[in-house]
This record gives structure tokens, sequence and C-alpha cells, in this order.
């Protein structure tokens, strides 16, 4: 059985490019260590965006574990601020409408829900990934369809710091969030 648990990154910098953790994005990183922190036998991944890589650092530290990067848990566009973020986020809706609509920067939500697939077929074991909203939703998207994902996550996105569980290709668990709050598992 393979079990790969996406880890969305934690609240991100308001800025272009590759921006980190807010305060609050560390505080979500720290209480992911703390819910993963007896998973046995586990590979650690990550986007290679900044704030991908310091949401799984903490748990890395705790388990004693390298973490490898994989281009494949990168978002599907990312914002780097040569044009207004008003026409960025035009585009990323029209991408979420049209899943085979390409955007100015980035690939298509298809493209990039096929992209994250390819991750998952390859995993073996049980991974914990950290990844992003976008291209987690593309994802499941592709698993299960529009109806299979709850329509808060393609209006609003994932939640900072939730995480998404696939069982051999299946989503079992999406956008989970109890271990942000002080009572979560």
């Amino acid at each position: 059985m393979t079990i790969v648990h996406i880890v969305q990154h934690g609240s991100k910098l308001p800025v272009p490019g590759d921006p980190g953790l807010t305060d609050a994005g560390f505080a979500q990183a720290e209480a992911v260590a703390r819910h993963f922190s007896t998973a046995p036998g586990v590979t650690l991944w990550s986007s290679p965006l900044l704030r991908a890589r310091q949401t799984i650092a903490p748990l890395a530290t705790k388990l004693g574990l390298d973490v490898r990067l994989d281009e494949r848990l990168r978002e599907r566009a990312n914002w780097d601020g040569t044009r207004p973020i008003g026409d960025f986020l035009a585009d990323w809706a029209r991408c979420t409408a049209d899943r085979d609509h390409v955007p100015a920067e980035g690939e298509s939500s298809r493209a990039a829900g096929e992209r994250f697939l390819g991750f998952l077929r390859e995993a073996e074991g049980t991974v914990i990934a950290a990844a992003h909203g976008g291209v987690t939703v593309d994802l499941l998207r592709t698993l299960v369809g529009d109806e299979g994902v709850p329509a808060l996550l393609l209006e609003e996105g994932m939640p900072p710091g939730a995480v998404t569980t696939i069982e051999d290709l299946r989503p079992v668990r999406i956008a989970y969030t109890g271990h942000l709050s002080a009572g979560g598992e």
C-alpha cells in the first residue's frame, strides 16, 4: 500500500517571487511536525519553492530525515510580480474554471494535476510531501473529478497547513486541519 500525505504549505508572505512563511505559517509547520512526529518509515518530499521547504523542515528535524525535492510538487503558476496581481488572479480563476486554459505563466490545471499524479504513481511506502494548494486541488480533480472535490476548495483553495491523504491513488482525507488547533489529533 502506498500512502501519501500531501501537506499544504503554511501561510506565506504576500510578496511576489518565492516568498517564505509568515509567523503563522511557521506555527502551522510546527503543528504539522507534531502531527507526524511519530510517523514510522516515512520519506519526506517537497516542492522546491521556499514556502513548501520551510513547511516540512520542522518535521525533517524531528524525524532526523532528509527532504527530497521534486519539481512535480510545485504550484501550477507562481506570481513573480512582472504583472499586476489582479491580472495573475484573473488568469488563476480562469484556469480553475477551464482546466485546459494555459495561463500567461505556468501550466493548465489539467497539466498540473497530471504532473502531480506522475509523482504519486512513483511513490512507494508512506510519503509526506509538502506542496501547494492549487496543484493539490488540480490533483484531486484529476483523481475524482470536480464532483468529488469539496466546492469550498474549488472556490477558496486549500487551507494553509491542511493535510490531504491519498492511499493507492484514492483520496481518503481531504484538507484535514484538526492538527492545527490545540485539541487536534
